[in-house]
């Protein structure tokens, strides 16, 4: 995994700084430094919505940026409608292209009112709910499964403002007709907290850790099955995640990663951990490149899932000063990697590239070399498919068999069409004529191999030899009938001399054996 830096222009820097940009009158980039805010992708992760939170101005704010992550570049949209009120420690959930943002606070007073973003058209829009809703909180979590907009625990007031109340309570809104509704939950569920986090991943919702009335930090794991509302808690094994309130945990595919957060006398994490919600094992994540510093109530969103590229932005650090600057993780750093991701999606597969690759230079470490001279043979493990041999091309001339010498290779496929003792019998088509020999596992003897090759395809092998040499020994036949002819119509010269002059063997009476060896025996041209 690798962390990376997002750099701002020098212009951008300045108007981040509070500066106007000398190109742009009253131009306006970037969110600013700010804790407490969301940030939100939204069309595929080609746009980063980032709203609210705690600015530099020492207070709360309603603005609405926009990171275009293609140009990499931020923009103010003008929005229409009524916006929310200013607020942070909010949530806000994307729904399709819509933003749902709920609760928060003031700085004084706790919310429980309900805001639509419609990022298609930039519009706020604020919709009649029905039902029974969440009590003002700030510090819950939010999670969607399907339809379903799901709101859990946070810290609100007393009726009469006087103290603090933790939750742990669950509420359900859907987001089709607006209608809340109180879930009665049984298992295992949490205790009441808030500065937790609420994730999704299938028909669940996962929190982790926050801090309670008693300001005790925590870093249990409870799970929620959506279908019939049980909780459980997960038990958890590894690099354990250690206790934490506002952390930032973003979803990918069956994997949570968790950054940053604190602990009691400001102590604020910079770490990175990885839960396998299947496992139930933390892993502490080492990054490689620039990470960001220690912080908590930073906000952060899963850009891409298909390659796993999050993005945290901003934070508080432990002088409590709001921060602006920007970061990706890229969790899956390959050329691309995909395949199948864990969650069975179609991407490009860097393990089949491998296999590929591997195939194309496989050559088995059991067979031997039988000569220096002799290439290199191999079998693919699937003997139903042919894979590439090397061999020779033809020569005109008849080489001894003691005289053996390597010629120009030729790439060619074969398949093997029987299982030998010692190998595999192996068949050919080059130029048009078909090739069989013998591809052997281990290094026999000369004559187990032959006898081995041999008891098998006698048969093939004596007539396809007798056809080819019957027609070498017509030839020769005649040859001899001529010469005989000749001899007898001229009376000038013996059979012999002429066979002599003619260049064929010194005796004819091998070819009319019945052996192999006479029918191995050739003129000098391989005529």
């Amino acid at each position: 995994m690798r962390w990376e830096k997002i750099e701002l222009s020098s212009r951008l820097r300045e108007a981040l700084d509070g500066k106007k940009s000398p190109g742009r009158k009253g131009g306006i980039f970037g969110p600013g430094k700010r804790w407490g805010h969301s940030c939100n992708a939204v069309k595929g992760g080609k746009f980063l919505y980032v709203f609210g939170g705690y600015g530099k101005d020492n207070c709360q704010t309603n603005d609405v940026h926009v990171f275009d992550t293609v140009r990499q570049t931020w923009s103010k949209p003008m929005v229409k409608g009524i916006p929310p009120s200013p607020r942070d420690s909010h949530s806000c959930t994307t729904v399709g292209n819509s933003l749902f943002v709920f609760g928060g606070t003031d700085g004084k007073t706790p919310l429980k009112d309900l805001h639509i973003l419609d990022t298609s058209s930039n519009t706020w829009m604020t919709p009649s709910v029905v039902g029974e809703g969440p009590e003002a909180r700030e510090g819950h979590s939010a999670a969607l499964i399907g339809k379903r907009l799901f709101i859990f625990g946070g810290c609100g007031k007393s009726w009469n403002g006087s103290t603090e109340v933790y939750y742990n309570d669950l509420y359900i809104l859907d987001t089709e007709t607006f209608m809340w509704k109180h879930a009665l939950t049984s298992g295992t569920p949490p205790s009441a907290r808030d500065s937790h986090t609420c994730s999704s991943w299938m028909n669940k919702i996962i929190v982790v850790g926050g801090e309670d009335a008693s300001d005790y930090y925590l870093s249990d794991v409870h799970i929620l099955d959506t279908d019939t509302l049980v909780w459980r808690e997960l038990y958890t094994s590894g690099q354990v995640l250690p206790p934490r309130a506002g952390h930032s945990t973003v979803a990918f595919g069956k994997n949570l990663f968790v950054f940053g957060g604190f602990t009691n006398a400001r102590n604020l994490y910079d770490d990175l951990h990885m839960l396998n919600v299947e496992s139930g094992i933390w892993t502490k994540v080492i990054a490689t490149g620039q990470g960001p510093s220690a912080r908590f109530s930073v906000a952060g969103d899963c850009l891409d899932p298909q390659k796993g590229l999050i993005v945290f932005i901003g934070g508080c650090n432990n002088e409590l000063e709001a921060l602006d600057d920007m970061y990706y993780l890229h969790t899956v750093d390959l050329s691309v990697e995909n395949g199948q991701d864990e969650e069975g999606q179609e991407k490009f597969s860097l393990r089949k590239e491998l296999q590929k690759k591997c195939q194309e230079q496989y050559v088995p470490a059991s067979l031997p070399i039988i000569s220096k001279d002799v290439p290199k043979l191999g079998v693919m493990p699937d003997m139903s498919q042919p894979m590439p041999l090397p061999c020779f091309k033809e020569d005109k001339q008849t080489l001894p068999l003691n005289d053996f010498t390597r010629l120009e290779e030729k790439m060619f496929e074969a398949k093997v069409t029987d299982v030998l003792n010692c190998g595999y019998a192996i068949e050919t088509n080059i130029d048009g004529k078909t090739l069989r020999g013998i591809l052997f596992s281990f290094k026999p003897t000369l004559s187990h191999a032959a006898n081995d090759y041999l008891s098998r395809s006698i048969k093939t092998w004596n007539l396809q030899l007798n056809l080819l040499h019957i027609q070498k020994m017509m030839v020769q036949i005649i040859k001899v009938l001529l010469t005989w002819f000749l001899c007898l119509r001229t009376k000038k010269r013996s059979p012999r001399a002429l066979l002599k002059d003619e260049g064929a063997a010194s005796d004819i009476s091998p070819l009319l054996g019945p052996s192999l060896g006479a029918l191995l025996i050739l003129d000098r041209d391989g005529k």
